[in-house]
């Protein structure tokens, strides 16, 4: 049996969270074991079993004992993974699961990512329902109930004009914190069902989703299928930074001071570290954009424009005069050159 982890990036949001309420982030941590450091990187891996320990404890401490899905329903999943930028940018509901299910295991990888995916989606009759197939929930309610508050809160948060959740069933016995948690979720919850499920309104499977960065869908996974691959045996600093980088990518958002800030360490030490590498942090954002608009020009499934929000840039003239820039070529007489090569 593989050891079960979970992502560093996770566990840092939820005790960061959890501070809020006045709690001391590095007690906290070091009840279970943990340290700043240990968190540094947020697609390193933490012990499955410390995570449980650790939503003990912080239920504790805080007194909160919905705490979990709480976190989950306020916190956006981009901001903790790059999971949740490649989820939001799906064409529809059915993309969106999908892509779930491939890159479950980046967030947290237990036995059932062995055997089947992490989520299901049954039709029954008129009724739709997304099933959570996580063996052995009743070892930790919380993350049952904080499964169900991802998926609502996200929807919530960008969608919020349409009706998503009908009604969930969970399987561990009613809690004393149950009306707080209906409340929390604004949907009716069953407990001591056989299942954990929640059902949806059924025309979710037909409604394409309406956000600005659709077409990210199927590029962005696929480049963030390759990278996150070399990242995750790649332990350099650069690295470490280009993982930090990739989620906010297309926003543009590159600063020194909130990637070090995830990497656990100051401004002088992330610009010292890197110096050891021969290199700076605007030389490691501009490369890796120039890699990235490279790649997507390359697939010829983006046009100028796209590929230029994919790299952060607002408007073309500047992905224009950049790529120049790096390439010393415009972005069409690039793709052009490689549209001859292959004739």
């Amino acid at each position: 049996m593989k050891r079960a982890t979970v992502a560093a990036g996770l566990v840092r949001s939820l005790a960061e969270f959890a501070a809020r309420s006045g709690l001391h982030q590095t007690d906290i941590l070091r009840e279970v074991g943990l340290s700043e450091t240990d968190l540094g990187d947020q697609d390193g891996r933490i012990a499955f079993d410390t995570y449980l320990r650790l939503i003990d404890v912080l239920i504790a401490q805080t007194g909160e004992p919905a705490l979990l899905a709480k976190h989950a329903v306020e916190t956006q999943l981009e901001k903790i993974s790059v999971v949740g930028l490649i989820v939001g940018s799906a064409a529809s509901l059915p993309d969106a699961m999908q892509q779930l299910n491939r890159y479950s295991t980046l967030m947290v990888d237990i036995d059932i990512m062995e055997s089947g995916p992490r989520f299901s989606v049954s039709q029954e009759a008129s009724e739709v329902w997304i099933i959570d197939n996580r063996p052995n929930p009743n070892q930790s309610p919380a993350l049952t109930e904080a499964a169900f508050g991802r998926f609502i809160g996200e929807f919530r948060r960008n969608l919020p004009e349409h009706p998503f959740a009908v009604r969930i069933e969970m399987t561990h016995a009613k809690p004393a914190h149950a009306d707080q948690l209906e409340q929390l979720l604004q949907c009716p919850i069953t407990f001591g069902c056989t299942r954990n499920a929640m059902q949806i309104a059924p025309e979710w499977l037909l409604r394409p989703f309406e956000n600005t960065s659709r077409y990210v869908f199927g590029i962005f996974a696929d480049k963030a299928d390759a990278l996150l691959k070399n990242l995750e045996k790649d332990e350099s600093i650069r690295a470490r930074v280009e993982a930090g980088l990739m989620p906010g990518l297309h926003k543009g958002e590159a600063s020194i001071d909130a990637i070090a800030s995830e990497l656990g360490m100051s401004r002088a030490t992330l610009y010292r570290r890197l110096k050891q590498e021969g290199t700076t942090f605007a030389e490691v954002a501009d490369e890796l954009r120039c890699r990235m608009a490279s790649d997507y020009l390359s697939a010829r499934k983006v046009s100028v424009n796209e590929a230029a929000y994919l790299v952060g840039f607002s408007e073309a003239s500047s992905f224009v005069r950049a790529f120049r820039r790096w390439t010393g070529q415009t972005p069409a007489e690039y793709r052009d050159q490689l549209l001859t090569a292959s004739a």
